[in-house]
């Protein structure tokens, strides 16, 4: 799926290892995500279509911060052709509900390219608020780049945010 979906991902992602899309890379990401949820550090999730079960898109709950914190970073990508239908939103939405409510997080984090219409949209329709900017925040396709950075609060006072 990510292979299909390179050209389109590759934009708004860090640059992709040699050994990506390989059977050694993925058995070091299901290693990784097993020792990450052992020690509660992040929350891998596949997303799946429930008519007929296709698998189409990743969203990750990482940077586990517990103490005075209680938070967390969101990450997320999605098949080219599901985009724009709104499963993204949905996977989002029940993410923020199992932070807040089984994990008992106060705040999610969320940065993305400044010029991602296309994730700002579903960063807002899924609960986010907009905070700011932060220069050269990640390297994106071999370039130190910007983010906004987008926050949802378990309980959010803030009001809306146009």
């Amino acid at each position: 799926m990510r292979l299909e979906s390179r050209d389109f991902l590759k934009p708004w992602e860090p640059s992709w290892a040699s050994d990506h899309l390989t059977r050694r890379a993925f058995r070091h990401r299901v290693h990784w995500t097993g020792r990450a949820i052992r020690t509660e550090r992040a929350y891998p999730f596949f997303i799946f279509l429930k008519d007929g079960g296709d698998f189409i898109g990743a969203v990750t709950l990482d940077n586990l911060r517990r103490g005075p914190s209680q938070s967390g970073s969101v990450g997320y990508w999605i098949a080219e052709t599901q985009a724009r239908n709104g499963y993204m939103r949905e996977a989002l939405t029940a993410l923020l509900e199992y932070a807040f409510e089984a994990l008992t997080l106060g705040r999610i984090e969320a940065g993305c390219l400044p010029e991602n219409k296309a994730s700002r949209g579903v960063l807002e329709k899924s609960g986010f608020k907009y905070e700011g900017v932060a220069q050269a925040y990640l390297q994106i396709d071999g370039r130190w780049r910007d983010h906004v950075l987008y926050a949802a609060l378990r309980r959010d006072r803030r009001g809306r945010v146009d």
